[in-house]
């Protein structure tokens, strides 16, 4: 996919993806039926660079944390392609509503990466606070013209005071960046001298997301089976000690085979949903 270089002007870049209209709700949909339907690259490129100007325009609200406006932007690009891969043209709504999750996200991991896990916390509560304090103090401190209190940030935040001092000494006290070069030449930097064994972070975010769209298909699936049928998918088909189907029959007056053979069609509908939201996630037994 050919999309405009970024200049090392952020003004030229910006000038180049606004030569990019905005689609209508009817040529997105074309587009991305297109692509979802016949792999038209083509049409996936118009969805792309129809779109990089909100990512520019949410790249923005991260531009305080000391990383580089550009390399946000790049990342949130990539966040953009992926939401235009994952995108179903058939769910109503429209694709920036969808990707800015992908964005966001994308966007989000690559400052955490930038940051000492140290100075960030490691707790989904600690990230969170990480990108809403400054936001948070910026918006106290236009309201009332002066910098505000910790115990005012606190009470808009709901979390403890201490919390708030702990994460602001933490914001003002960066680590050594590990992209910054070691030599003159710039060839080798820190990070390329550090081993990483665990999952990478992409992919668990994709894994994430997959796994909570299987959930909520499987969820909407299991609200039209009848009471017979959730019985089943609950408490065999999903429960970590499976009943046996002998008890399943005894419970509501069948025989062992008829369980078995409502279990085979429940266990179709409930693949289908995982079919449907284009994932392997390991939620149903084989």
């Amino acid at each position: 996919m050919n999309l405009p270089k970024v200049s090392n002007t952020l003004d030229i870049y910006v000038s180049q993806i606004n030569r990019f209209p905005i689609l209508t709700v009817e040529e997105e949909f074309k587009l991305a039926v297109r692509y979802s339907k016949k792999n038209d690259l083509k049409a996936a490129e118009k969805l792309v660079v129809s779109n990089l100007r909100f990512v520019v325009k949410i790249a923005h609200e991260y531009r305080n944390y000391g990383v580089k406006l550009l390399d946000l932007i790049q990342e949130g690009n990539i966040g953009l392609m992926h939401a235009v891969k994952k995108f179903d043209p058939y769910r109503g709504y429209r694709l920036i509503s969808y990707a800015v999750w992908w964005i966001r996200a994308y966007i989000q991991n690559f400052v955490i990466k930038s940051w000492s896990l140290v100075k960030i916390g490691t707790t989904q509560a600690q990230r969170k606070l990480f990108f809403k304090l400054n936001q948070t103090k910026r918006k106290l401190q236009k309201l009332s013209q002066k910098k505000p209190e910790f115990k005012e940030v606190a009470a808009l935040l709901n979390v403890k005071e201490s919390e708030i001092e702990e994460m602001d000494g933490r914001l003002n006290n960066r680590d050594l960046s590990l992209d910054v070069s070691i030599s003159d030449e710039g060839e080798s930097t820190y990070i390329d001298y550090l081993v990483y064994d665990g999952e990478d972070q992409e992919k668990a975010l994709i894994k994430k997301e997959e796994t909570a769209l299987v959930r909520k298909n499987i969820e909407q699936e299991l609200s039209k089976l009848n009471d017979r049928e959730k019985y089943i998918a609950r408490n065999r088909i999903m429960a970590d000690t499976p009943e046996t189907l002998q008890k399943i029959g005894d419970n509501f007056d069948i025989t062992r085979e008829r369980a078995r053979q409502i279990e085979k069609v429940v266990l179709k509908k409930l693949r289908a949903s995982i079919a449907y939201s284009g994932s392997k996630a390991p939620l149903l037994p084989a």
